[in-house]
């Protein structure tokens, strides 16, 4: 069989890509447009690793613009579609609205066009916990109200589940979104918190931590996010009674504060961190914890790795990408 995944030279598509090509049972075609919002080296990095595996192949392109994107779809006819391709970064969607229309509302409904035209057996996305906005109440389900996140990127993301439940209601398109969790591990962007963190405690530089580091985060980590998405991925939603859509928050269900994030990392490092303790930002939420009752109800899903053993493993990465 054939899946697609877009953004593979990504974050959590990297890890999806390997996934899927290390149980040689499907032909895995990733697709990525080397975007430079952040280093293009470590996106070429994660494709020299994929490169290895001779079920996986690369196509660099841009699934904003539809034309070669449904030119692709129509010639690829994939069985499976796990679409991870976005501009991420919800502190960036402050000041760069333009390019999460682009990518993320353009470009999703790209992909939604390319699947009603030649359907595919089960399109997974991906969604955000930045969907809850503001919500008090923890753990976050996915009955809660999402109809005012606090921040564009998110709201790129909750237009991307309407979108997908219109669709799977008019063309019948199974359709699952996965809401993700401050996802870390080995192959990590360079602008999330753990290697932002690393890199001023391995330079002994301060780290600025927002609302005082007492926001409380869940951070999951990546080979759980994987196994969940792999799941999924397997068990279309019925097409009846209801349209074939569904949305499952991919969580770890045990948030901590940023500022004892940092505490634990500093201390796998072998350093100790210097803090500049700043107010909360505008678009930043106090809490995100993941309730896992539907998730694991419908796969089976339950996280293995503790924070600190994922800590670890993203350490030793980093020690070997960045100070070879």
């Amino acid at each position: 069989m054939k899946v697609l995944v877009t953004g593979a030279a990504g974050f959590i598509g990297y890890h999806v890509c390997r996934r899927l090509a290390e149980s040689r049972r499907c032909e895995v075609i990733g697709i990525d447009n080397l975007s430079d919002y952040y280093s293009v080296d470590l996106k070429r990095a994660r494709l020299t690793e994929l490169a290895g595996f001779e079920d996986f192949r690369f196509v660099q392109l841009d699934f904003s613009d539809a034309a070669k994107l449904g030119g692709l779809w129509a010639q690829l006819r994939p069985d499976y579609v796990v679409h991870l391709g976005a501009q991420a970064n919800v502190r960036h969607s402050v000041d760069h609205p333009a390019a999460y229309v682009q990518s993320n509302l353009v470009g999703f409904f790209n992909i939604l066009e390319a699947a009603r035209a030649h359907p595919p057996k089960h399109l997974v996305y991906a969604s955000s916990s930045s969907v809850y906005g503001g919500l008090l109440a923890t753990p976050f389900r996915e009955s809660d109200d999402t109809s005012r996140p606090l921040s564009f990127y998110g709201a790129t993301k909750k237009s991307n589940e309407v979108m997908a439940h219109s669709y799977a209601h008019l063309y019948g398109l199974r359709l699952t979104g996965l809401r993700f969790f401050n996802v870390y591990g080995p192959w990590g962007r360079p602008d999330t918190a753990p290697t932002l963190f690393s890199r001023r405690i391995f330079a002994d530089e301060p780290i600025d931590l927002f609302a005082e580091g007492q926001n409380r985060r869940d951070f999951t980590y990546i080979d759980d996010v994987a196994d969940g998405l792999m799941k999924a991925l397997l068990y279309p939603p019925a097409t009846w009674p209801a349209p074939p859509y569904r949305i499952y928050n991919l969580g770890h269900h045990r948030p901590v504060e940023v500022r004892l994030f940092v505490d634990m990392l500093a201390s796998v490092i072998g350093k100790k961190a210097k803090l500049n303790l700043l107010p909360a930002q505008a678009a930043d939420v106090p809490e995100t914890s993941a309730s896992l009752d539907a998730v694991e109800a419908a796969y089976g899903y339950h996280p293995k790795t503790s924070l600190e053993e994922g800590l670890r493993a993203f350490v030793e990465w980093y020690r070997r990408y960045y100070q070879p």
